[in-house]
């Protein structure tokens, strides 16, 4: 049997980063394996906090425990707001599966292989799970090679990109992209990845090997295919342990998946060592085996451990980005953020962007505007005959609201991307505003035209609120010119 050393709760032991408090009430509700001691737990956080004024992750975790006691929970006062939580909740996941399940079957028709991860994997492989897992969003992991048909599935049935780029500039650039969020109707929310981690949890050999290892199931009559259990502890930590318990519900997935007793260990440690995940690793692991309970070997927790010791300074930023963001006090928070930067920053160059994606910046133009004329979302750009590369000289009018905010259009042909125009309205009093855009167009002679159109910074699913118009919607403008020239 190996030693386990003994973990502190003092910076920078794994300890620190425990859930403290009302999460690690919730927790304990929801994973100790002594039913009345679990109890006991759900019913002091009911009694010292109010369902209604708690976030989300809160809210998922409660939902996990509303399904293990059910009416054990009824002689306290907040039973009946907790049942209607959970089936408000349950509702808002069924609802998302179902718009979900259509784009599903199209993508695996077009012969992609559709593996879900996170949330959605636990529901494929047990449905009666979704009561007590919220599954808002689906998250969808394609091969690479697969990332255009799944792209194209979705564009063609009118799921939006929530970024508010247009399909055509996506579609250019999906080798670059680790995964995009697309969102249809109140209720449709879908993560489409052609990698299971991000950029700074790199491997390549591993990003073969989770489909080698992957099983079949089934999603809602969808033949999927789902992560193997080490696999699965892997990506919840990967995704949940790094992001200071944004959502805690990905323990309870690690529990889980734990307590099937079918994990290959020796699978999951050689993941935690090419990802790099050591820290968070042992973060989780411990917190679930020594205050938790959970019957995680020893030889693993030992193994994780150690890595964990042996990662250097890294140790520390792992730490502050493990620690629940409840728990922090200012100097905390601001290490934490520093911490997150500097992983944000290994992110990059893990995927080459091709054609590269500078935009064209936009300066003020300081000539005489035209008079009132009508503004509109998209203008079309006859193209000369020529052929070949061209200077593209583009004045714009546009009406900006009075905030601070970015302005954002694209050119594109048909289906075709040809630049991304930009350009930041720093001052808040609003007004006309005259810009110029400059840069390089490929014309092919046959005097396609161009479309110039407006596009919204963001993207939401209704657009009902005059604020977040102002900040985040496609802005209107007249073209004043759009002047073509050889290149010197």
């Amino acid at each position: 049997m190996a030693r386990i050393r003994r973990i502190s709760r003092r910076f920078p032991d794994y300890g620190w980063s425990w859930p403290t408090g009302g999460l690690d009430q919730l927790l304990k509700a929801a994973l100790l394996a002594d039913e009345d001691a679990a109890a006991a737990c759900a019913m002091q956080w009911l009694s010292a906090n109010d369902i209604d004024l708690v976030s989300f992750r809160e809210h998922r975790l409660l939902a996990a425990i509303c399904d293990r006691f059910g009416r054990k929970l009824a002689g306290h006062s907040a039973y009946p707001r907790l049942v209607g939580l959970q089936k408000m909740l349950w509702t808002k996941s069924r609802m998302a599966m179902r718009e979900a399940e259509p784009a599903l079957q199209a993508m695996t028709d077009a012969g992609c292989l559709v593996m879900l991860i996170k949330g959605a994997s636990r529901i494929a492989l047990n449905a009666s799970a979704q009561r007590g897992r919220v599954a808002h969003d689906i998250d969808i992991l394609v091969r690479p090679q697969d990332m255009p048909a799944a792209f194209d599935v979705l564009r063609d049935r009118d799921w939006q990109i929530a970024t508010g780029v247009s399909p055509q500039y996506l579609r250019t650039r999906l080798a670059s992209l680790r995964s995009m969020n697309f969102f249809k109707g109140n209720y449709g929310d879908i993560d489409l990845h052609q990698l299971a981690y991000d950029g700074s949890q790199q491997s390549d050999e591993d990003d073969q090997a989770i489909w080698r290892r992957a099983a079949a199931a089934e999603f809602s009559g969808v033949g999927v295919l789902v992560p193997s259990p080490a696999d699965r502890i892997a990506l919840a930590i990967a995704h949940g342990g790094l992001d200071a318990h944004t959502h805690s519900d990905w323990l309870v997935d690690c529990a889980v998946a734990i307590r099937a007793g079918d994990v290959d260990w020796d699978v999951f440690l050689d993941v935690v060592a090419r990802r790099g995940l050591a820290v968070a690793a042992a973060v989780a692991l411990s917190y679930l085996a020594l205050d938790i309970g959970v019957a995680v070997p020893d030889r693993v927790l030992a193994r994780a451990l150690d890595m964990a010791d042996r990662s250097g300074l890294s140790r520390w930023s792992a730490v502050l980005q493990a620690k629940p963001r409840t728990d922090f006090g200012r100097l905390a928070w601001l290490s934490r953020g520093f911490a997150k930067q500097l992983r944000l920053r290994r992110k990059s160059g893990r995927l080459r962007q091709e054609p590269p994606a500078r935009a064209w910046r936009g300066k003020a133009w300081r000539g005489e505007p035209e008079g009132p004329s009508p503004l509109v979302f998209s203008q079309t750009i006859p193209c000369p005959p020529a052929v070949g590369e061209m200077m593209l000289d583009i004045t714009v009018r546009i009406s900006v609201p009075p905030v601070r905010r970015r302005i954002e259009m694209e050119i594109n042909r048909d289906d075709d991307h040809v630049a991304r125009l930009r350009a930041m309205a720093i001052s808040r009093s609003g007004g006309e505003r005259v810009l110029r855009f400059r840069g390089k167009v490929i014309v092919d002679g046959r005097q396609q035209a161009l479309t110039l159109e407006a596009r919204p910074s963001r993207q939401f699913r209704q657009w009902d609120d005059q604020a977040t118009v102002a900040a985040y919607g496609a802005l209107p403008f007249h073209l004043v010119s759009a002047a073509f020239s050889p290149l010197r």
